[in-house]
């Protein structure tokens, strides 16, 4: 019932081939103290986040160092956790939420590249075996394109589904599938067919751009009976119920984009439109959440399908991860200073888990 803060850490790509070809030059500095600093003509500035992982820093590194296996653990106590990644197209989100892009069932990724999923995967796992615990665990998978939900598991062709309210449940989507899974094979084998259908295009910034918001939730039920009572007063409904239920949700945000420098044009461009839009919904509630709780205004979460789904995450019972990513480029300074801000705005924010 404690207010606890965001946990906001960043991540620093590497300059890519191109930038390193063009000349570009690297104007983000990571110092030691969970600090990064920005210097280019007319901008000096130093950011402070719960943690820095500078180019050089391993997959491994960045979940033993953002905090990601306590998250796990949390979810596992029946608490309602959630890690997104933000930043511009092309800043390595779905490499640090998922590892390599050309990974499949034939070609699985090398271990040292893992992503965060995939790691929380074998953690969750690793940690019901060692508790002895007697966990139910099912998946669901959707996206947000051009402001429609739909579901990335479900056989077919993607359709779109209603988003739905209620007192209980606060925003729900209806008629999800979920999938039930056992082994650390099965649930990876979800996240490729899902990754697989999932929209995503190229252009000038980024050859496979995410063009929809993906989120991914691990559902997890503990089964074990009550023993609180003695045998002959605990009836088989009440044996039955569960005594815990945990979430642990992984959001690959689409990247924030100008059009003008991607190149976009007809659906790329309305795509990009629509992502926007929706990264600034999220931003504006994000602006207000920052404000101490007697100072807040009414929190729009209604103006965005993304806005609505992160509402417990961003402002009621959960604990919330953010990862937000950067590119060290010259060229990109002015996205890169954008991302900052927002990630150093989400730090103020506070839910009660």
């Amino acid at each position: 019932g404690k207010e606890t803060h965001l946990r906001v850490v960043l991540r620093v790509r590497p300059l890519t081939c191109t930038e390193t070809r063009r000349g570009d030059q690297q104007v983000v500095q990571s110092l030691s103290d969970g600090t990064v600093h920005v210097t280019a003509a007319r901008h000096d500035a130093t950011f402070g986040f719960s943690a820095v992982f500078d180019a050089g820093a391993s997959q491994e590194a960045v979940f033993e160092g953002s905090g990601m296996r306590q998250l796990v653990e949390l979810a596992i106590d029946g608490f309602s956790c959630t890690v997104f990644a933000f930043g511009q197209t092309g800043s390595g989100k779905t490499y640090t939420l998922m590892g390599p892009l050309a990974q499949s069932e034939t070609h699985p990724a090398a271990p040292g590249l893992l992503g965060l999923m995939q790691r929380s995967f074998a953690c969750l796992l690793e940690q019901s075996r060692s508790r002895g615990s007697d966990l139910a665990l099912s998946a669901s998978y959707l996206e947000i394109y051009n402001e429609q939900v739909r579901d990335l598991l479900s056989p077919g062709p993607p359709c779109a589904l209603p988003l739905r309210w209620s007192k209980t449940c606060s925003f729900y989507v209806e008629n999800q599938l979920r999938v039930d899974f056992e082994s650390l094979e099965a649930i990876a084998d979800l996240l490729l067919q899902g990754s697989q259908r999932r929209r995503t295009s190229a252009h000038a910034l980024n050859r496979h751009s995410s063009r929809s918001h993906a989120l991914l939730t691990i559902h997890i039920r503990n089964r074990a009976v009550s023993t609180a009572s003695p045998p002959q007063y605990v009836s088989p409904q009440l044996s039955a119920c569960p005594s815990k239920q945990g979430t642990l949700c992984f959001v690959d945000l689409a990247g924030s984009e100008r059009v003008k420098e991607t190149g976009s044009s007809g659906e790329l461009s309305v795509e990009a439109n629509n992502i926007n839009r929706s990264l600034l919904a999220l931003g504006h509630c994000i602006s207000l959440l920052a404000k101490p709780r007697g100072k807040r205004t009414h929190i729009p979460y209604r103006d965005s399908k993304l806005t609505r789904l992160l509402a417990r995450s961003l402002g009621g019972s959960g604990i919330t991860l953010m990862v937000a990513c950067i590119s060290p480029s010259s060229r990109c300074l002015s996205e890169t200073l954008s991302t900052l801000h927002y990630a150093s705005r989400a730090r103020r924010v506070t839910t009660k888990p």
